[in-house]
């Protein structure tokens, strides 16, 4: 490509468009001339062949390959969602009917409660551990991390998957306070990136990286729309949790594999007779007519405010825990040497805590998940004015009425209890997610703040002579939306909300609410998926801070790491081999000259290493023995003379040492070659001697040495002319939107186009968290303190023009000898 760089670009994009256009062609010739083939063969499989090979062009060339893709992950993931939950079922009937079988005995009624859960836990923990460390965890945070253009290695393998689905079934199945919604979109997302390795052998477009990221991006749709039938909701939330910047052309993908894969998941549950038709996942049956009076607004308005202060306090203490355990090392070496007892320490503790005849009796402990939030979201008034007794409780609700207790002592009990134990559940080291959880709470508290209206109002609302009695599952959906907006910081749970229920009834109290969390959520605690961004350590870079974007006045140039690593076009393979033992970038740029410092491209590291192994490499080697062995020959038969014993032998021998030397140096000590496959005379390798191996160490020595000083040629090397570039004088906030909106790890930074620094995700995640405080105070780099924040006029950048301008002409670029900054960066 280098050798292209000369020409004008245009010339070269159009030289490049027709060769692959040409390509093209000639790929599609070799298929059409392969069905053309097939029409001649007689065999018994031939039609099926032609028509199958027919049918694959059809759909390719009329329907497009996106489609494809997106109904085949769709189908996927709706069979894969509808086997965990089917298998989560089982294993929750099977433990309720271990418990309902030994009503006999209450001990081991707690033996069956407890050790259930823990033997599941145990089990998800030890395999994930062993199986695939990466599937530990919700998945949402290291995709959002993935979709900002950072690799993570090992995380979207079919290992990973296996162990993410078994894990999480087993998770689920035990009980525990645990979610699905993140690791859903975990394995959405690992069902795209291997169904795009698998779509890659019929077509080369699935091996586009840019077309992999745009999979992504439904997939994390579908995640969502198969785990709760949400296809709209699944698709905002995904674009909400995901992505900074979002492209519009990836929206419909993520609404049709979405719909699709909802429309699936639904149909599989009619299929098994699990419901009579199409619906819901938690149908809900409030008044169409009057769903709620303008009086209530101020009660759904504070449910918000509160869900804010909630939503915070769940991540601080979730964020909490985990660094209390890694702070104490003593606990943490313990713990690190015994994997799977914190886990199963956890599980014993909240098992023994929801155990119905003990403390579970006063927080409805034998109800599930599912069980819990069809109760929270009935229709019907649990109790007025704190008498328990009104209410017949039918089913599932039984598990709420205490005979000492009213329904506020209940749901406050299950809401303060859930909600630490929520939290402690979610750093179990086992796939799972806590929008599940956090979801039910929110349900609880607002069933709690309804049930206090219609204790306060037993008569109801009077509104133009009509009584309206108050309904709490109402304010449940309220606060569930709530509480679970505030912990993710995400707006859509209300379309989610409207999607489970199927019903938008109270649109206007749950956007209220929504909205009011966020704004408290938001300017207290950073979202749950960005906490543990923080605790995990990933390259994500953070966002800016609210209301400073105008008072930073940091630039590249006060961030920039100024000891770039660069290769010169005049280089040697010597430079080469130095550059890459002393760092380890991942891409290098391609200079000039060390003089003048001219930025001409950029060139990745494995490139580099490609060169340096063609000029060192054992088809060079071979050449070079080859030429050896025949100016070796051609020097033997002008010095022996014919007839002569001790002159052949002579020769003979020397010949042996040398075959013998070049043997060793091909790579393979202790192997015998003969010498015709050099000389192409009779002798062979028989005898090691120190002095053949010194001469072979010497050659080796000299012709490397040699090697290594010839100068590169880049003819053959793929160099991208145009890498991303930054002025010195541009400012923090546009460096974040760009590397944010663009999805860089690294852009360099030029002066009048000479390179005089770089910028990765590192400085700038530096700069970002250096400058604003949890209080909002700017601390600014030592440059920075110098400059004049008065000095933005355009007048003074045309001076500083200026001053930059004759400065270059009249002075060189000084270069920094302090390879440890830069080689800490991961570009």
């Amino acid at each position: 490509m280098y050798g292209r760089y000369t020409q004008e670009l245009g010339v070269y994009a159009k030289e490049e468009a027709a060769r692959l256009r040409e390509s093209g062609q000639r790929r599609s010739g070799d298929r059409s001339r392969t069905l053309d083939l097939l029409e001649y063969d007689k065999g018994r499989c031939a039609k099926c062949r032609i028509c199958t090979v027919r049918c694959q062009k059809f759909l390719i060339s009329r329907v497009g390959e996106d489609w494809i893709f997106l109904i085949l992950l769709g189908l996927l993931m709706a069979l894969v969602s509808w086997v965990v939950d089917f298998c989560i079922a089982i294993c929750l009937q099977a433990q309720k009917w271990m418990y309902g079988g030994l009503d006999s005995n209450v001990f081991l009624q707690y033996l069956a409660w407890v050790t259930y859960p823990v033997v599941l836990i145990t089990f998800s923990a030890g395999f994930t551990q062993i199986l695939a460390p990466q599937a530990v965890g919700s998945g949402i945070p290291e995709m959002k991390t993935i979709l900002r253009g950072v690799v993570l290695k090992e995380y979207l393998t079919f290992k990973t998957f296996v162990a993410k689905v078994i894990g999480l079934t087993c998770a689920l199945g035990s009980g525990m306070p645990l979610g699905k919604e993140g690791p859903f979109v975990h394995i959405a997302s690992l069902c795209a990136a291997l169904l795009s390795k698998f779509m890659s052998l019929f077509g080369g477009i699935y091996e586009n990286e840019s077309r992999n990221i745009e999979m992504l991006a439904a997939a994390c749709a579908v995640g969502v729309g198969c785990c709760f039938a949400a296809p709209i909701g699944g698709v905002l939330f995904s674009i909400e949790v995901t992505s900074t910047f979002f492209a519009v052309r990836n929206y419909w993908r993520g609404f049709f594999a979405a719909t699709f894969s909802a429309f699936i998941f639904r149909v599989l549950a009619v299929w098994n007779r699990d419901e009579e038709t199409i619906t819901a996942l938690f149908k809900t049956r409030f008044r169409l007519d009057f769903p709620f009076d303008l009086q209530e607004l101020p009660a759904f308005a504070v449910i918000g405010i509160a869900s804010g202060f909630g939503g915070a306090l769940f991540v601080y203490l979730n964020r909490l825990i985990v660094q209390f355990i890694r702070k104490q090392k003593a606990i943490n070496r313990f713990l690190m040497k015994k994997r799977l007892l914190y886990p199963a320490l956890v599980t014993l503790l909240i098992s023994t805590l929801t155990f119905p005849p003990g403390f579970g009796q006063f927080m409805a402990g034998k109800l599930t998940q599912k069980e819990s939030l069809v109760t929270l979201l009935d229709n019907r008034t649990w109790a007025k004015q704190g008498i328990a007794e009104d209410f017949d409780y039918i089913g599932h609700s039984q598990a709420w009425k205490h005979p000492q207790l009213n329904v506020f002592v209940t749901l406050v009990l299950f809401i303060v209890m859930k909600f630490w134990m929520s939290a402690l559940a979610t750093t179990i080291p086992v796939p799972c997610g806590a929008f599940m959880p956090v979801f039910v709470i929110g349900a609880a508290f607002g069933r709690l703040v309804g049930e206090s209206m219609a204790a306060w109002f037993p008569d109801g609302i009077h509104t133009d002579g009509t009584i309206y009695p108050i309904v709490p599952g109402g304010y449940a959906v309220v606060g569930a939306a709530a509480l679970s907006g505030a912990v993710t910081h995400t707006v859509s749970t209300a379309v989610i909300v409207f999607e489970l229920t199927g019903q938008i009834s109270h649109i206007l109290p749950v956007m209220i609410a929504v909205i009011l969390a966020n704004a408290v959520a938001q300017s207290l605690q950073p979202s749950l998926y960005d906490s543990i961004i923080r605790i995990k350590k990933l390259p994500y870079l953070p966002e800016l801070g609210w209301g400073h974007h105008e008072k930073y006045n940091i630039r590249v140039e006060d961030i920039m790491v100024r000891d770039v690593r660069y290769i010169t076009l005049n280089c040697c393979y010597r430079d080469l081999h130095n550059v890459l033992l002393t760092g380890h970038l991942k891409t290098l740029a391609l200079v000039e000259s060390a003089e003048s410092m001219i930025l001409l491209g950029s060139i990745e590291r494995a490139q580099l290493q490609s060169l340096l192994s063609q000029q060192l490499g054992r088809p060079k080697r071979l050449e070079y023995i080859r030429e050896r062995a025949a100016a070796e020959k051609k020097r033997l038969s002008v010095v022996s003379i014919p007839g002569s014993e001790d002159g052949g032998q002579r020769a003979s021998q020397e010949v042996r040492f040398q075959v013998r030397g070049r043997c060793r140096w091909m790579g393979t000590p202790g192997s015998l070659y003969t010498a015709e496959a050099f000389l192409s005379s009779s002798f062979f390798c028989l005898h090691i001697f120190s002095d053949s191996q010194n001469l072979c160490d010497l050659q080796i020595a000299e012709w490397e040495e040699k090697q290594l000083d010839e100068q590169v040629n880049f003819n053959n090397c793929k160099i991208d002319p145009a890498p991303f570039q930054l002025v010195e004088r541009t400012s923090l906030h546009k460096t974040h939107t760009i590397f944010s909106l663009l999805g860089l790890d690294h852009a360099y930074v030029t002066s009048i186009g000479r390179l005089i620094g770089v910028v990765s995700l590192k400085e700038l995640r530096k700069a970002i968290e250096g400058s604003v405080t949890v209080k909002g105070v700017k601390v600014r780099p030592p440059l920075a303190s110098f400059r004049d924040s008065g000095t933005s006029s355009s007048e003074n950048e045309a001076t500083e023009l200026h001053k930059l301008w004759d400065r270059h002409k009249s002075m060189s670029l000084p270069r920094e000898h302090t390879p440890s900054e830069s080689d800490e960066k991961s570009q």
